[in-house]
């Protein structure tokens, strides 16, 4: 795979379409990061914004450089980060196993204390329960429980990753995904109305507070990728991001994202350059990730947008 970009040949390696047809759709992808020294603020923020897109993948992928990492680095960092002026609303703290097979287990967290004080539902089933901040989709794998997708309801923030590979027993969660209409109220969040859960087909519904749906179906899942399909009941409005990608970037060896990589629509090649000076672009694929090892959130994926349709499920 010479003269290819690191991150294209890691793509091409995991099986990832290398084409789209012609017709496929691309979206505007707008660069609305900010530059921090906190390892732990999500200062980066590409949107999403197209007033045709209806259904898209999202995926998870392990790093390049994955196989040869030999210490991993996950531990928070809160060097030069103040947080003190941040929102806080005080819960009673709480988990609940909401569904539970021997496969598959889906589990619900409240938090002591959260940046918005909404109440979200959750639907498993016949299964009402509310006030979770966090839903966390686990699965076992090799005699181990592996926490592979997670929901934050209460401000519409998703994380996923793949199951770890051969030479970790664990890896970490990185880059947040945003998926639905995007507000901003402090940071940007999707409100949320109610989540419902299908375990048969591992799909979640998620309706939003001012109409409209969503929903995320866990397509595939293994030691290299988790790929979620994504749908839409009816498009966002141009000026509003349908998604967005929310992570961190300091410094080339302390991000979770560092490089972005992109293919227009009718482009021949790839195209890649750092996070920081992007500004924006017309994409039909979209990469964020890194092409050398952090010290923050070593073993993080790599995150692709690609697939996006203008006709629904």
């Amino acid at each position: 795979m010479r003269g290819l970009p690191s991150f294209v040949a890691a793509l091409l390696l995991l099986g990832a379409p290398a084409a789209h047809a012609a017709d496929a759709l691309a979206v505007n992808v707008i660069n609305a990061s900010e530059p921090t020294r906190c390892a732990e603020t999500d200062n980066v923020y590409l949107k999403l914004q197209s007033n045709e897109a209806r259904r898209f993948t999202v995926e998870a992928a392990h790093p390049a450089y994955m196989g040869t990492i030999v210490k991993d680095n996950w531990a928070p960092d809160f060097t030069n980060c103040d947080m003190s002026n941040d929102p806080s609303f005080k819960f009673e703290k709480r988990r609940l196993t909401i569904y539970e097979t021997e496969e598959w287990q889906l589990v619900g967290l409240t938090f002591p204390s959260f940046w918005r004080g909404n109440q979200v539902t959750v639907r498993v089933g016949n299964r009402v329960e509310t006030g979770f901040h966090l839903l966390q989709l686990w699965t076992r794998y090799q005699e181990r429980a592996e926490e592979v997708l997670v929901l934050y309801p209460a401000d519409g923030y998703w994380r996923a990753r793949p199951l770890p590979p051969q030479n970790l027993r664990w890896s970490a969660y990185g880059s947040s995904f945003l998926i639905g209409p995007v507000e901003t109220a402090g940071r940007p969040f999707v409100d949320i109305k109610d989540v419902a859960f299908d375990p048969t087909t591992r799909t979640f519904t998620v309706n939003f507070a001012r109409g409209g749906s969503a929903t995320l179906r866990l397509e595939k899942l293994d030691q290299e990728r988790i790929v979620l399909d994504v749908g839409l009941s009816a498009p966002v409005a141009a000026d509003r991001p349908f998604a967005a990608l929310r992570s961190m970037f300091v410094t080339d060896g302390n991000a979770d994202v560092s490089q972005i990589g992109w293919r227009g629509k009718n482009d021949s090649a790839w195209n890649q350059m750092p996070v920081m000076p992007f500004r924006s672009v017309s994409a039909a694929e979209l990469w964020a990730g890194r092409t050398i090892p952090s010290r923050h959130n070593t073993s993080a994926p790599d995150m692709v947008f690609r697939d996006f349709s203008a006709t629904p499920r």
